[in-house]
């Protein structure tokens, strides 16, 4: 495996590597790390990790690897390294800013190749505040990205993608692509995150309010604004409410001066970045949790980790109307859905929830049986056994 930054942490590219390590397999990754390490080669859980050094020049220049060849160039020899002292079976590259450089290399090693894409990256490209303004906006081409990101799939002996709205955006233009899609949910490790201790004190903290929780990155894009914006609306209706954000984001004095202009100092809390071993106790202290994100190509065709922490903790939720998100939610019969960007119809959602205790049980309930029964990694990671199942008859 191919990690363009530092393991750990990386959910997913852990959560894939035990997996097919239960299944026999032996998984060595390259991680390429931006920060000081003690152990070059280590061993974490099971993974074979072995860590590249990068510059800060580096890191730099990987933002720009499909506008100049200096990060392949530079990141080549190091890749090359690690190919030829593992001497592996198949490849499978993480993300983009490796994929090239990889494919590039393995012309003279001939192994089947499985590019992960993670996300839609040059769509999400689209809202990175350097790509926004001088000279990110004119080095950096989401489009070109975009082209790119085609030419790999295609390059690739098999894709993995996170959801089949991901996959479906590729079936009318490149349906030649349709036989070399695996989709793979990026859902949560039960056997990880339900066993992180709750912290009874600051559940204690919150359970004396209506909370309402916000998890993960607290960017513009992610609709934190919208959850703000509604809180006066759901005030009048439940004056206990607290809207409790967890995470932070270099946008997040935008969101403090909305607090402010709202006079919402005394019921909205923000908690920043916390370690994810307290997630659980914050959920728990939930009345209701939310996913409010902003409709664009990238959050239409991706989950949020976040309504699945939420769905094993058996809380009820409102999410915005992207549809990958609301086809889980609505599905399952575990929340309800605003219109994105819409404060109004969030805080009717969010009041229809708070004041009325049976629907929100319900919810909750169907939410807890949906992810053990199906929304989780020990469900969802089969499509992964299954896909190098079939890379071993690919081989012979």
């Amino acid at each position: 495996m191919f990690l363009d930054t530092d393991f750990p942490p990386d959910s997913r590219v852990e959560n894939e590597a035990v997996s097919l390590i239960k299944k026999g397999h032996e998984v060595f990754l390259f991680s390429l790390s931006y920060k000081p390490f003690k152990n070059k080669d280590e061993v974490v859980n099971g993974i074979h990790v072995f860590r590249y050094s990068g510059s800060k020049l580096l890191y730099k220049l990987s933002a720009l690897v499909y506008t100049f060849p200096f990060f392949s160039n530079l990141v080549k020899p190091k890749l090359k390294d690690f190919i030829s002292l593992v001497k592996p079976d198949t490849l499978h590259v993480h993300d983009m800013p490796l994929a090239e450089s990889v494919m590039h290399l393995n012309k003279q090693f001939g192994l089947p190749l499985t590019l992960d894409l993670h996300e839609d990256r040059p769509e999400i490209m689209k809202f990175y505040p350097h790509l926004n303004k001088l000279p990110g906006k004119l080095l950096i081409s989401p489009k070109k990205w975009a082209k790119k990101q085609v030419e790999l799939m295609k390059k690739a002996d098999k894709v993995i993608l996170v959801t089949k709205e991901a996959k479906g955006k590729f079936s009318t233009t490149y349906p030649q692509l349709m036989k070399k899609i695996t989709v793979v949910p990026n859902t949560i490790n039960p056997q990880i995150f339900l066993q992180y201790s709750i912290d009874n004190e600051l559940v204690d903290r919150y359970t004396k309010h209506s909370v309402i929780l916000y998890l993960g990155d607290t960017g513009l894009r992610r609709g934190t604004d919208t959850a703000i914006k509604a809180m006066p609306y759901v005030l009048k209706e439940v004056p206990d409410a607290k809207l409790v954000l967890v995470g932070k984001n270099s946008e997040d004095s935008i969101l403090k001066k909305i607090v402010q202009e709202l006079n919402l100092e005394d019921n909205v809390f923000f908690e920043g970045w916390q370690d994810v071993s307290l997630f659980p106790s914050y959920i728990k202290a939930s009345s209701v949790c939310i996913s409010p994100i902003k409709r664009n190509p990238h959050h239409d065709t991706t989950y949020a980790n976040k309504i699945f922490q939420y769905m094993a903790m058996g809380k009820p939720q409102v999410v915005s109307d992207c549809p990958a998100q609301q086809h889980v939610i609505e599905a399952e019969h575990c929340g309800l859905v605003h219109i994105a960007e819409d404060e109004k119809d969030l805080a009717n959602k969010l009041i229809e929830v708070l004041s009325n205790p049976d629907l929100a049980n319900r919810m909750g309930e169907n939410a807890k049986g949906a992810s053990q029964e199906r929304w989780n990694w020990d469900v969802t990671s089969i499509e992964l056994i299954n896909h190098y199942d079939s890379f071993a008859q690919f081989k012979s």
